[in-house]
């Protein structure tokens, strides 16, 4: 599997949560996006490696920001062909 999908729901749009997500990420120098879904989820999509720790990733994603509320976090099959860059975006 070439990467991990994550959506994420509760308030988590209009509460810079894909800010907060990038930003930890790029920290942790995990590679991947995050964006906004039209349902009012979040998606999040991380590419694949052996260093890769999925606890740490449910860390940040339940974490979020102040003002965010996460209620789930969904783990589904990824099975699209991503293009990633270098570092962990905001996707639109």
């Amino acid at each position: 599997m070439d990467c991990l999908k994550f959506i994420v729901s509760g308030k988590v749009q209009g509460v810079y949560y894909r800010k907060f997500v990038t930003q930890a990420m790029n920290k942790r120098k995990i590679i991947g996006y995050v964006k906004n879904l039209p349902d009012g989820n979040v998606e999040v999509v991380v590419k694949n490696s052996k260093d890769l720790n999925i606890k740490d990733i449910l860390d940040i994603l339940y974490e979020g920001s102040p003002k965010s509320e996460v209620k789930a976090v969904d783990m589904v099959a990824c099975e699209d062909k991503i293009n990633f860059s270098n570092s962990f975006e905001v996707r639109y």
